[in-house]
């Protein structure tokens, strides 16, 4: 499906309680392991032995994990609870049950303290498996890595040209910084009755706005 190769593949079934038995986690989160999810398999195990490749500096192993929905959707606090629990990077294969599949990547950093922090959140569309080709040329685990990332979150990771994957993640989390803070201030304007005010307004969007410019150049 994903054109792995052989030596990756682990295929080992996990228990979709293992990951909130020993947690403290809502019931909301709760059902939405038991009633989202059919099944969730470690598929695979990239790593410099399985795929062979150069150890990254930063990445050490790209674990697999497929899980099979019971319907068409699953909440994305799931896909994150897992990733937060697991010391590796994570693609998450979701499958329908009518065959269609979405990849997912948290794009997560080394803490200083341990541990990861989740900084970006990238998906596909829902895609038909014969569709997907992961970019598998890399020099090493880091290349990898970062490949995956760009091809899975597509146009929606903002980039420069001679940037790395930490700067693009940057880059975008700006950019979509200040368009939140557009959209907030333009549904304000818009129910301000006051001409100062939507004055004011207009002037804070319009230096918002020079400053994408700036972050897209």
């Amino acid at each position: 499906m994903l054109n792995l190769p052989v030596s990756a593949a682990f295929e080992r079934r996990i228990p979709k309680q293992k990951f909130y038995a020993n947690l403290t986690v809502t019931p909301e989160l709760r059902r939405c392991f038991t009633e989202q999810i059919e099944s969730i398999t470690w598929a695979d195990k990239l790593a410099p032995q399985t795929m062979n490749l150069a150890a990254g500096q930063r990445v050490q192993e790209i674990e697999v994990f497929r899980i099979r929905l019971a319907g068409d959707t699953l909440d994305g606090k799931v896909t994150e609870l897992m990733d937060k629990q697991i010391p590796y990077h994570i693609l998450f294969v979701l499958t329908r049950p009518n065959g269609m599949l979405r990849l997912l990547m948290n794009y997560k950093e080394a803490a200083p303290g341990g541990g990861f922090t989740l900084r970006q959140r990238c998906a596909t569309g829902w895609l038909a498996p014969d569709t997907v080709c992961l970019p598998l040329l890399a020099a090493d685990m880091d290349a990898l890595y970062e490949g995956f990332v760009r091809y899975i979150a597509g146009d929606s990771l903002q980039s420069a040209a001679g940037e790395d994957l930490a700067q693009s993640v940057q880059r975008t989390e700006m950019l979509n910084k200040l368009q939140r803070q557009i959209d907030r201030l333009t549904a304000k304007m818009k129910h301000e009755k006051q001409l100062p005010r939507q004055l004011e307004l207009r002037r804070q969007i319009k230096k918002l706005q020079q400053e994408i410019e700036q972050w897209t150049k």
